[in-house]
């Protein structure tokens, strides 16, 4: 393959299905369609870490899907090539509903009313935005940071208490940790590492970490950096913690601007969904499946996408075969967004292995996106969401995407030979 977008250099579609017209295609291959990379925080230490786990897993299908940035797109899309791997353009936002929010309406934030999580799929790439948008974007991304300095401004008046000499920079910080954009993960993140490498002792470590707390007992040990790093997140960084900042409203992107900035960079409008806790309890928004499939109808969303390693497995079947048959297109992740370190292989819950349904579902969400990527690189119209999920189109969008990203394999390794 040329070196730049390969799909640009994809024979035309009639030429694409015609390809595999006589040979066995497998019903579905390995895909995650949902993983955020150190662009913005993630259990990866770099990008190339991410496809060292994805060819082990023999992940086929990989999405990029950092929150606010597509700073990453380069690194992944070669590495999608280097290693074979078909690549998923996606970005994720954060907006709020001020009316839910007053009404106290959680949407897909368990603790949050009115906030959304929301992404896009199968963005251009190269990335492209129009100025007046990408200068909205470029000033919701500065707020968030500006939030950040306050906390790391509130943990070092905690620090200077509990180990007079130490503090945090928060350009040292973006520079050792982040990759441009800080977010509250990398802040736990720096003050565990603070706390490492200036109390080698593992009682003294611990006793900073107990006195930034206020005295409260820390309930993990020193030598889990993941468990550390959330505990510190959970009692000093969230809501009622000492260092905690709440955002202003300008940091929330209103859904209808999130829709136009996909829109404009040539994604799929797409509504990442909560679903079930492990108790069994779901939100508001989504506990109703014909209410909530209404509502995305009214959204114009026809892709939602679920990450199953936080569902109950017979939730999830249920879910997915309602939206799957209701003409959803469905779409699965691992996220990745945590320190904790897990498979690329999708499981629900309890690392329970999916059903070959869900499988095959999940398959044809991430063929739906490889198509409309391919159209947009042919210069022709991709994937249309509308208020209606349109059953046709989606069933096209199946069986073109499945050919394209055979095609892209294909090419990838006759080039090895």
């Amino acid at each position: 393959m040329k070196n730049d977008y390969a799909l640009k250099n994809f024979p035309p579609p009639d030429r694409i299905m015609e390809f595999f017209t006589r040979k066995t295609l497998p019903a579905y291959r390995p895909v995650n369609g949902h993983i955020h990379t150190p662009f913005s925080f993630s259990a990866f230490g770099s990008v190339d870490a991410v496809f060292t786990a994805a060819r082990e897993e023999n992940i086929s299908v990989l999405g990029i899907n950092d929150f606010y940035v597509t700073d990453g797109y380069d690194d992944f899309y070669r590495g999608c090539l280097k290693n074979g791997i078909f690549p998923l353009f996606n970005i994720e936002f954060i907006g709020l509903i001020k009316n839910f929010q007053e009404a106290g309406i959680r949407v897909n934030d368990p603790n949050n009313p009115g906030r959304i999580y929301f992404c896009g799929k199968g963005l251009d790439y190269p990335f492209h935005l129009e100025s007046g948008l990408k200068a909205e974007l470029d000033a919701v991304k500065e707020k968030t940071q500006e939030q950040l300095r306050k906390m790391v401004g509130k943990l070092n008046l905690l620090i200077s208490k509990a180990g007079p000499g130490l503090s945090l920079q928060f350009d040292e910080i973006r520079s050792r940790f982040a990759k441009g954009l800080v977010r509250e993960r990398h802040l736990a993140k720096a003050l565990r590492v603070l706390a490492e490498e200036n109390f080698r002792n593992p009682e003294e470590r611990t006793t900073f970490i107990e006195t930034l707390y206020g005295g409260k007992k820390s309930k993990v040990s020193t030598g889990s950096p993941a468990a550390l790093e959330n505990e510190i997140r959970a009692n000093l960084l969230k809501a009622g913690g000492a260092a905690f900042v709440e955002e202003d409203e300008s940091t929330f992107l209103q859904p209808l601007k999130i829709r136009q900035i996909i829109a404009d960079a040539g994604g799929i409008p797409c509504y990442p969904v909560l679903l079930d806790d492990s108790s069994g309890n779901f939100t508001e928004f989504e506990g109703d499946f014909p209410k909530l499939a209404e509502e995305l109808e009214r959204m114009q969303t026809n892709i939602i996408e679920l990450i199953p390693g936080r569902n109950d497995k017979k939730i999830l079947e249920k879910f997915t075969e309602f939206f799957y048959d209701a003409g959803f297109t469905v779409t699965f992740g691992t996220e990745h967004n945590t320190p904790e370190m897990e498979p690329l292989t999708v499981k629900a819950r309890g690392k329970a292995d999916l059903s070959g349904n869900l499988k095959e579902i999940t398959w044809k969400g991430a063929c739906v996106i490889a198509a409309h990527q391919y159209l947009r690189a042919m210069g022709e119209t991709g994937f249309v969401s509308s208020d209606k999920p349109d059953i046709v189109q989606r069933s096209r969008f199946e069986e073109l995407g499945k050919n394209v990203i055979e095609y892209y394999l294909k090419e990838y390794y006759e080039n090895r030979t």
